[in-house]
């Protein structure tokens, strides 16, 4: 698929949208795309790793048209009847979701879906009911690194973690496996870890000014305030539950886990005085989401939740798996389509005889 994916993206895609091939093929059911925010204006990039998920204004606003044209864009209301089997479904329905509630998913992205006269469904963690400005841990910890000198050591010992680093390559790879092993800790032990490894990396305790001293860059890093959620959810906005500190489910004890999916439900549907029917998975990849975290959605009370993988068009699946499109800021219009109507899920299964990831989940 890597080999392919250039002349995918650059011929096979464009030719297909162009010629409405992509449109024509679309199933009954809904498709599902999510956001992880919109760049703020006058914000630079800094990585492209940390910064790929979100997209740019005017991308957004042009994937927005070519849903409205093109394809049947419901509300999260439509789609909670149809999930409950209350509600049929045009062909070619389509659910806009966006995760993490980042500060510009309110200044930046709420005005373009107003423009537009849509809603969305916005996961939220719970950093949001916290007074104190937040940032997502595991987005501190890859800024902590990207901005540590070029030599350094992290020794965890209660983790059984550690590592010498030596180069730039490095870093990213040390963030992976520093995120999955921190991730089994409950989030007061995961904080300490945190502090301990800004200690080791010889960062001062206001390290972090260097990343909020701007408005453009506060709305990149920091999540919603409890006062800007709930102007969130007046702006005709659904919100739905996104664990309580944004962990991978999958590293955690039965316990942990459990607490992370009952009680960010709970604690939202308490703060919001409204029913919170949806889960989104952090993450939400196989690594870590598993069948307990399946399970415990639905014994959370949740009516449905969403995976981050194998979005499309395409059969019908758990409520507890539900499939999604993860939008990133490389996507062209084209390839954006691909996804959405299914063809690159199609692709995947049927020409490559790649196992679809959210079926893997299911088995």
């Amino acid at each position: 698929m890597r080999l392919a994916s250039p002349l995918l993206k650059k011929v096979v895609y464009p030719c297909l949208a162009h010629s409405g091939y992509l449109r024509r093929r679309t199933a009954k059911g809904v498709a599902v795309v999510t956001y992880h925010g919109v760049l703020p204006a006058g914000y630079k990039a800094i990585d492209p790793v940390l910064d790929g998920s979100l997209v740019t204004a005017d991308n957004f606003r042009r994937q927005l048209q070519l849903l409205h044209s093109h394809y049947n864009v419901i509300s999260p209301a439509e789609f909670h009847l149809w999930c409950e089997s209350k509600q049929d479904l045009q062909s070619g329905s389509v659910l806009l979701t966006c995760d993490d509630a980042l500060q510009n998913s309110l200044s930046e992205m709420v005005p373009i879906l107003q423009e537009a006269r849509l809603s969305c469904l916005f996961f939220v963690t719970g950093a949001s009911l916290c007074v104190e400005p937040l940032m997502l841990w595991y987005e501190e910890l890859h800024l902590m690194i990207l901005v540590a000198a070029a030599n350094f050591s992290v020794d965890l010992p209660e983790l059984g973690f550690h590592r010498r680093i030596s180069s730039s390559t490095e870093k990213r790879f040390l963030w992976m496996n520093l995120t999955e092993k921190l991730s089994s800790l409950p989030w007061k032990e995961r904080q300490g870890a945190l502090e301990q490894i800004r200690t080791q990396l010889d960062l001062s305790t206001e390290w972090k000014s260097h990343f909020l001293g701007s408005g453009d860059r506060r709305a990149r890093f920091l999540v919603l305030n409890p006062t800007e959620l709930k102007l969130l959810s007046a702006a005709n906005m659904s919100i739905g539950a996104h664990s309580v500190s944004h962990p991978m489910l999958s590293k955690m004890t039965q316990e942990c886990a459990w607490e992370e999916i009952a009680s960010s439900r709970s604690e939202l549907e308490h703060f919001l005085g409204t029913e919170v029917w949806a889960l989104a998975y952090p993450f939400g990849d196989t690594a870590s989401v598993s069948k307990r975290e399946l399970e415990m959605a639905e014994r959370a009370g949740c009516k449905c939740a969403f995976l981050n993988i194998g979005g499309g068009f395409g059969p019908a699946t758990s409520r507890f798996a539900l499939p999604r499109v993860h939008v990133t800021s490389e996507m062209s219009l084209a390839e954006f389509e691909a996804h959405v109507s299914g063809f690159y899920r199609s692709l995947r299964k049927h020409v490559l005889g790649e196992a679809q990831d959210a079926a893997m989940l299911r088995a």
